[in-house]
């Protein structure tokens, strides 16, 4: 991709950066925030979502779109789903623990909290909330974090609920899970401050630094996703939706850039030739004995093929735009949006077995030259009439450039749309929740995970990496109330940072394994009861059978501690085994005999206490 510059281009962007809390319970329920499996669901049923208008009347125009696309969507519940998730119940009140960390962002992210928090709906009818709406309240506004580039301002921070889960598409709709539904969930919008790729991957980076080091942030993908707005000087305004990692962030914002700068050049292209768009028409008699499979197929299947002529784009709707993705795909991108599967065009025909004398028929039945492109579409006469439509509009807006629109974000970095930008018409008061008075001076302000770093190397002689490791990680809280129980921080640092990620990489189910095991086990160990050595075994034993409490895995791997007197006959046996070895090499036998003594004792004994009394036993025989 070329390099641009974003000064000259105009290049302006903000985040929407979405996490999910690690709380007890939902933010509007009791029901635990637990990921489960969809083979667990007990039952399911079924809903259709339809839009309704705002207080004013209006009807907010992706809403709009979405009810188009007619969907029968299907949600999965469990034996922790409840009323208020099947929205057969009113919400409760917003969940104190969410207010509580939320009010903590706030606080890192130098933001005023509002007096009172109140409670919105946002339209959302593409089945991810049973309700056809998601709960949202205002919490801060106008704060700010710095970047190398400079400041980046923080608009607003919203406490809302997280979406269900999308699990299946089907052709006639979609199958929801219940158990991410409701998952208390903040939003922060940035302002429009950011001018590089390379920033607002930094203030994502930041953002996500200040979230985890509440600590009360769930972790691992899908539980944090950043949506980016981007536009340039002659573009506009494009929301791209759902980037899972933060490492992509700089690349979208290029290929976006990219994308606006060559619809730019198109658009520039198309007024030179005086372009314009054709009305849609009936084809199907010109692929009446067509070989191709594609349109073949639609047609013996009752459906006809549907044309718009695009007058001067020849060349063009070929043209790329982004990396594998051209004009054409944005056309049948929106095509794919009404149930079509998409569509086939004349800068890549003949080709799907469609002939060359198909063609020259195909641009005489609906008027257009050598300079023309042609646009059809092959499906069932309802949606190939609304794909056509879809596509004859997308090749209008070509002629004026960029349009404003909702896009996702594809793992290679490029985009495909999604829906038109959501309007105000969306919003409107959640009447069943009543407001709640947020107080600042409740909460404290956490720790910073850079301040962590520090004090881990500063408190607990921790190594640089080994305490970065710890404070960015995943178990940092754990870590953080196990050295508050007395346990060793090196110790536990290891446990945590390089035990399981040892055991995880040796196929050991560590997932099994429970922060209250892992607490325990660390009080075994500094009580005596477990020596270092049998941790790798117990926490093995801990992941194969999760029932275990730690007491009750030692006993299972036969590793219950020994005495120092147990621990001096066992090596004293070995010693005594090998007296001539001894008798030559004196303490140059130590390390040969260190490990027959420690398999000796099976993991039972620690090894500084072993080897203390082996080079003791060494020594009187020596």
């Amino acid at each position: 991709m070329s390099a641009y510059d974003y000064e000259d281009l105009g290049l302006v962007a903000g985040l929407e950066i979405h996490q999910q809390l690690d709380t007890a319970t939902k933010l509007f329920c009791g029901c635990p925030t637990a990921i489960r499996d969809p083979d667990d669901a007990e039952r399911t049923f079924t809903r259709f979502l339809h839009p309704t208008k705002s207080e004013l009347g209006e009807l907010d125009e992706a809403a709009l779109e979405e009810s188009r696309v007619d969907r029968e969507f299907e949600y999965l519940a469990y034996d922790t789903t409840c009323l208020v998730e099947e929205d057969d119940e009113p919400p409760h009140r917003l969940d104190r623990e969410a207010r509580e960390v939320v009010m903590q962002i706030a606080s890192l992210l130098d933001m005023d909290a509002v007096d009172q928090a109140h409670v919105m709906r946002k339209l959302v009818i593409d089945g991810s909330n049973t309700s056809g709406f998601q709960r949202s309240s205002l919490v801060a506004q106008d704060g700010e974090i710095e970047t190398s580039d400079g400041p980046v301002g923080v608009e607003d921070l919203m406490l809302e609920e997280e979406s269900a889960q999308r699990v299946e598409e089907r052709e006639d709709g979609v199958t929801f899970s219940l158990d991410r539904l409701g998952i208390p969930l903040v939003e922060i919008g940035t302002r429009p401050d950011i001018s590089s790729p390379e920033q607002a991957r930094e203030a994502a980076e930041t953002i996500g630094m200040l979230l985890r080091s509440t600590g009360k942030v769930k972790r691992g993908l899908g539980t944090i996703r950043q949506d980016v707005n981007v536009s340039i000087a002659e573009g506009a305004r494009v929301e791209i939706k759902g980037v899972q990692a933060l490492d992509a962030i700089d690349d979208i914002v290029r290929q976006e850039v990219g994308r606006q700068v060559e619809l730019l050049a198109i658009r520039d292209e198309l007024e030179s030739r005086d372009a314009s768009v054709g009305e849609t028409t009936d084809v199907t008699d010109v692929f009446e004995d067509t070989d191709s499979g594609v349109v073949g197929g639609a047609l013996s299947s009752g459906g006809v093929v549907r044309a718009v002529p695009l007058f001067g784009f020849d060349g063009l709707v070929g043209r790329e735009i982004q990396p594998d993705r051209r004009l054409g795909t944005e056309l049948s991108d929106h095509a794919k949006r009404h149930g079509a599967g998409g569509i086939f065009h004349t800068d890549e025909l003949p080709a799907y077995g469609v002939t060359d004398e198909e063609v020259e028929s195909l641009r005489e039945a609906v008027g257009a030259g050598e300079d023309d492109a042609v646009v059809i579409v092959a499906t069932d006469p309802e949606t190939a009439e609304l794909a056509i439509d879809a596509a004859q509009a997308r090749a209008e807006t070509a002629l004026s450039g960029v349009p404003e629109e909702t896009r996702g974000a594809n793992e290679d970095g490029t985009t495909r749309y999604l829906r038109p930008l959501p309007g105000a018409a969306r919003m409107y008061p959640e009447t069943d929740v009543p407001p709640v008075e947020l107080d600042p001076l409740e909460v404290e302000t956490p720790e910073l995970l850079t301040e962590k770093v520090e004090r881990y190397q500063s408190e607990f002689g921790l190594g640089a990496g080994l305490a970065e490791q710890v404070a960015y990680g995943r178990k940092m809280p754990l870590f953080e109330r196990a050295t508050d129980e007395g346990v060793d921080a090196t110790f536990a640092a290891g446990l945590l940072e390089s035990t399981l990620t040892e055991l995880r990489r040796d196929d050991v189910p560590v997932e099994n394994v429970s922060d209250e095991h892992l607490l325990d086990l660390m009080h075994l160990v500094e009580d005596g009861e477990l020596a270092k050595e049998g941790v790798n075994d117990v926490l093995t034993a801990i992941a194969e059978n999760p029932s275990l409490t730690a007491e009750a895995a030692v006993e299972e791997a036969g590793l219950s501690g020994v005495d120092e007197d147990e621990v001096r006959d066992a090596v004293s046996d070995v010693v005594e085994r090998n007296r001539a070895q001894v008798e030559e090499q004196g303490m140059g036998a130590f390390s040969a005999l260190m490990g027959e003594a420690m398999g000796a004792l099976r993991g039972k004994a620690d090894g500084e206490v072993v080897s203390s009394v082996l080079r003791e036993e060494i020594q009187k025989r020596a």
